[in-house]
C-alpha cells in the first residue's frame, strides 16, 4: 500500500492507529519481558477478530489489566474475570480472560525455569531474528514448524489462546521474524536491527 508517498506492506490499511503500528511497532525486537506478554495476550485476544479492532482497544487492555503485570495478573480471581466481563473497553470473551489468569501463571512459571521470558520465546529463533524476503504478503505463511514449536510447548505449560497462527503473529510482531514485504519501506530498516 502506498499512502503520503511511501510503500508500505500490503495489510496495513489506511488507518491512522493500523499505520504508526506498522511504522513504529511490527517486527521490531522486543527484549521486554512485559511487552512481550502484552504482545502474546492481544494476538490470543484478536483470535477472530481483526487485530485493527485489538490495536484500537489496547490502551484499555492496558488499562484494565494493569499494564500487563503477570504477577499481578497471575493473583486474579473470579471477581477479577467478572469486573473484566464489565469492561467495555475490551474484548469481553469469557475464555478469552480466563486465559490471561492461565497465561500468566504460565509465564511466572516459565521465568521460574527459564530466567526471563525472554530468554525462553527467543530461543525459538536461537535469540536472533529470521529475515524473510518476501515479494507479497500471499507468500507469508500463517505458521511455521518454529511457531507450531513454540504452540506446542505454550500448550504443555498450561497456556490458552497460542495456536500456531497465533504464536506466528506474536514472532512477526516482536520482531523474531521478519515479514515487511521487501518493498515495504520497514523491510530494510527492521532488517538493521
Amino acid at each position: 500500500m502506498v499512502q503520503d508517498g511511501v510503500k508500505r506492506c500490503d495489510w496495513s490499511t489506511g488507518d491512522p492507529v493500523y499505520i504508526d503500528y506498522h511504522d513504529s511497532e511490527w517486527g521490531v525486537p522486543v527484549h521486554d519481558d512485559r511487552l512481550l506478554f502484552e504482545f502474546l495476550i492481544l494476538e490470543g485476544a484478536q483470535a477472530g477478530l481483526s487485530w485493527l479492532t485489538i490495536l484500537k482497544k489496547r490502551d484499555n487492555y492496558r488499562r484494565a489489566m494493569e499494564h500487563f503485570d503477570m504477577d499481578r495478573i497471575a493473583r486474579y480471581t473470579e471477581a477479577d474475570v467478572v469486573r473484566l466481563l464489565g469492561d467495555p473497553g475490551i474484548v469481553r470473551n469469557r475464555l478469552k480472560l480466563e486465559s490471561v489468569i492461565k497465561n500468566a501463571r504460565g509465564a511466572l512459571a516459565i521465568r521460574e525455569e527459564f530466567g526471563p521470558l525472554d530468554a525462553f520465546l527467543w530461543r525459538y529463533v536461537d535469540g536472533v531474528p529470521i529475515q524473510n524476503a518476501w515479494k507479497s504478503v500471499r507468500e507469508v505463511p500463517p505458521k511455521t514448524d518454529l511457531s507450531d514449536a513454540m504452540s506446542k510447548d505454550l500448550k504443555k505449560r498450561g497456556f490458552n489462546f497460542v495456536g500456531s497462527t497465533i504464536c506466528y503473529a506474536f514472532m512477526q510482531a516482536v520482531g523474531m521474524v521478519n515479514d515487511h514485504t521487501t518493498d515495504c519501506f520497514r523491510y530494510a530498516e527492521v532488517g538493521r536491527g
